[in-house]
């Protein structure tokens, strides 16, 4: 099986549906070149300088830089493209109060880097699933991915079934993409990043969600700080986790976290409940002899 290539006009639905059968698919053209070109230019400056990594699995001619959405702004766009959260929300959020950001990073494969070992991303929240997606990708293409330069690597359909890390070569596909465009991978899908060869680097841009409710890969509140996090529109600050998930997870001092992010004092507050409407409404139910008999 081939991976599919959608134009950027096509609709949540039609991507939804092609994830579900293929576990990936591939939305060219996503972003603008010119948008493209600032991501990289800001994302450049810190990824330029960082060394190769001194891992089997992350490789050693490869570097890899997290902290996106403190390092480039013009990525806030890319990040909360309406047609990514719609996919994200339409796959994760039936299984979760609110989706967040599992990881950012960038990530540049020198030539003559290795071909990474087969895996799969949500592997390492080791539990059963029972078929549901605990996190899915969005791999955006910062350079143009060919074949020669390390495209990411994936087994169309193997988000279903065992995982076997060393497929058929017949059944690898390349995901072939120009900049700007997006290769969104279920966490179930087998995959990992190619060999370079070209004798020049690829650069790519990984930006996974995930339930709201699990540890993210990347710690954010490190990442993106409240003194950072105040400065950003509350979509992202949503993402990063600077909201509650209900019931009552994440929260500080017994309030939603947001509470961080505003002026005021933040050592003496009252603890609020946070559950799903029909949680509190049976809780309500359940004092409400008590609270007559009083009276």
């Amino acid at each position: 099986m081939t991976i599919q290539h959608l134009s950027e006009q096509a609709s949540v639905t039609e991507l939804v549906s092609v994830l579900q059968e293929d576990g990936c698919v591939v939305v060219e053209d996503l972003f603008s070149r010119k948008k493209i070109d600032t991501v990289v230019r800001e994302v450049d400056a810190y990824l330029s300088p960082t060394p190769c990594g001194e891992a089997d699995f992350f490789g050693h001619k490869t570097k890899r830089m997290g902290a996106i959405v403190r390092k480039s702004p013009a990525s806030h766009d890319l990040i909360t493209h309406p047609k990514i959260l719609g996919i994200m929300n339409a796959i994760l959020g039936p299984s979760c109060d609110r989706i967040q950001l599992n990881l950012t990073q960038a990530i540049r494969i020198q030539s003559d880097e290795r071909q990474q070992i087969f895996h799969r991303d949500d592997e390492f929240y080791p539990v059963d699933k029972h078929g549901a997606q605990f996190m899915i990708n969005a791999m955006w293409a910062l350079d143009d991915f060919t074949v020669e330069n390390g495209a990411t690597r994936i087994v169309v359909g193997s988000h279903r079934g065992e995982i076997n890390r060393e497929p058929a070569e017949e059944d690898i596909e390349a995901a072939v993409m120009s900049r700007g465009s997006a290769l969104i991978y279920l966490g179930s899908a087998v995959h990992c990043g190619g060999p370079n060869v070209s004798g020049t680097p690829r650069t790519g841009m990984v930006i996974s969600y995930c339930l709201g409710w699990l540890r993210q890969a990347e710690n954010q509140y490190l990442a993106v700080p409240p003194e950072i996090a105040k400065t950003l529109p509350s979509t992202l600050c949503d993402l990063l986790g600077y909201t509650i998930h209900r019931p009552n997870l994440g929260w500080y001092e017994g309030q939603d976290p947001s509470v961080v992010l505003k002026d005021g004092r933040l050592d003496m507050l009252a603890a609020r409940d946070y559950f799903a409407p029909e949680v509190a409404a049976a809780i309500r139910d359940h004092y409400a002899p008590a609270a007559v008999s009083i009276r």
